[in-house]
């Protein structure tokens, strides 16, 4: 049982990100892995400064594209939101039915939580996915890729981030 979960989130690392392949022709861009790693690392970052529940954080990033594994990483141009977020909770719960009850509930709670954003520690997780998006996508852009293609994804970013500091960490970095 639990060899199943682990072999399906070890999937994760040969899922690459889509929009980086698609739209800007990266022909091997980082993995969801790559991300999810970066993300967890900003999570308990944000979580200690702004005195959060750390734990709690790191569980929701390192558990906020687990469902990839199995779906893949889609775009926005290719499904809806509401039909993302559906196929994403049919699969994470047939990803955590591979985990012990009361685990799998403990995951479910704080993956209903960060997908419905019903609190500071996943409004802020939601933000850090934007910022780790913008991050890489200036990461592309000094290894050589079109930095007009790059900005949509900066630009994507900027426009869905509400914390004040991740904004402000956006404004600095912010293509001009």
């Amino acid at each position: 049982m639990l060899f199943d979960f682990f072999y399906i989130v070890s999937e994760l690392k040969k899922v690459p990100r889509k929009g980086w392949k698609e739209k800007i022709g990266i022909t091997h861009p980082e993995s969801v892995a790559d991300h999810s790693f970066s993300a967890a690392v900003m999570a308990m970052v944000f979580s200690d400064l702004k005195k959060l529940d750390t734990q709690k954080m790191l569980k929701m990033a390192l558990l906020h594209d687990l469902s990839e594994s199995i779906t893949g990483d889609f775009t926005p141009e290719e499904i809806s939101k509401n039909d993302k977020k559906e196929i994403e909770n049919q699969t994470m719960n047939e990803i955590l039915s591979r985990l012990p009850s009361e685990i799998a509930n403990e995951y479910a709670k704080i993956w209903n939580e960060f997908q419905e954003e019903t609190s500071k520690e996943s409004v802020v997780m939601h933000d850090i996915d934007r910022l780790e998006m913008a991050i890489q996508a200036l990461k592309y852009n000094a290894e050589g890729y079109p930095k007009e293609k790059l900005a949509l994804f900066f630009e994507s970013a900027k426009k869905d981030v509400r914390s004040k500091e991740i904004l402000g960490i956006l404004d600095e970095i912010s293509y001009k």
